[in-house]
């Protein structure tokens, strides 16, 4: 019986020439993986990471504002003038790669508060690690008032809230 013969042995070996990895622009963006392999330092300010917890707030049903009372006043004091705070109710500190977050706010009546606080702060835990890169060490949330039904008109939920 005839074997079969390798011919591939006996061919010459002839490497295909290597082509030079592309040079990667010092403006690329990295991946997280890649930060080591590149200088610098990322800062990232307590007004930034306020307003990303103050929206995931915002945006919690049952939520009908942030801050206090004495706040809204305040607020609308300051609404009326032309200036806005998109971060009362907020006060983040900022470490260099973890944050701790209190929030103070307003529930719309009728809602289970301890519901409502616990889906701020998942809310905010979730929104600030993935879009801000920081690891959240504690969320703290005061319910400061109950909005009523029959309080003042002009003064609109915020977030979709509801009463139950």
């Amino acid at each position: 019986m005839d074997e079969p013969r390798n011919t591939s042995a006996n061919a010459p070996v002839t490497a295909a020439p290597l082509a030079p990895a592309p040079a990667s622009p010092a403006h690329a963006v990295a991946g997280a993986g890649d930060a080591a392999a590149i200088g610098g330092r990322n800062s990232i300010s307590e007004q930034a990471v306020a307003k990303v917890a103050a929206i995931a707030a915002r945006a919690v049903p049952g939520v009908f504002n942030l801050g206090n009372s004495s706040g809204r006043a305040l607020g609308a004091v300051r609404d009326a003038v032309g200036g806005t705070s998109a971060t009362s109710g907020v006060h983040v500190e900022v470490g260099e790669r973890e944050v701790a977050v209190d929030i103070s706010l307003i529930a719309v009546y009728g809602n289970a508060l301890m519901v409502v606080a616990n889906n701020v702060r998942a809310a905010v835990y979730g929104a600030v690690e993935k879009l801000v890169g920081l690891r959240v060490v504690e969320v703290n949330v005061e319910i400061s008032d109950v909005h009523l039904p029959t309080d003042p008109a002009g003064t609109a939920p915020v977030g979709g809230a509801k009463a139950v």
